[in-house]
């Protein structure tokens, strides 16, 4: 058990993925306050934003299968499959969800203007527009990248 949790550590498909989410998410951190003037660290684990964290994910880890396993392997496929999956929930079904919400919102403001009651808001930003998708698609492809070459060089350094 040891032996396999090392060895998840040392893949580069694992560092890949993650050095994907984490330049997006401190990128979405930058991009926002560039909007705001102000951090927030909720962008880190906030559904939408400029880039695509998920999609910088599943980008890095596609690359780094591709390049460690072959691009005409079967789990480069997999991982293919998966990342493109991920990338178009994120820009129609999460972000159409996103927009209705942002309607309704303005509907239950609209109805409850005149009450005094108490209105419970939806989550308007749950999804991504295709620039976020493709900007962390990108994201994702340079770490899967840049993972792999410093993998590669470290192996035969």
């Amino acid at each position: 058990m040891h032996r396999a949790v090392s060895e998840l550590f040392e893949a580069p498909a694992f560092w890949s993925s993650l050095s994907g989410w984490m330049v997006a998410s401190v990128l979405k951190i930058l991009v926002n306050w560039g909007r705001t003037r102000r951090v927030d660290f909720r962008c880190l684990t906030s559904l939408g934003g400029m880039p695509s964290a998920h999609s910088a994910m599943v980008s890095g880890l596609a690359t780094s299968v591709g390049l460690s396993e072959g691009f005409g392997s079967t789990i480069f496929v997999v991982a293919l499959v998966f990342a493109v999956v991920v990338m178009f929930d994120a820009s129609t079904v999460r972000r159409a969800t996103g927009l209705q919400a942002q309607l309704l919102n303005q509907i239950v403001d609209e109805v409850f203007k005149q009450h005094r009651l108490p209105i419970q808001r939806l989550k308007e930003i749950l999804g991504h527009t295709r620039m976020e998708v493709l900007v962390g698609m990108l994201v994702g492809i340079t770490a899967g990248v840049i993972i792999n070459l410093a993998v590669d060089s470290s192996a035969t350094g």
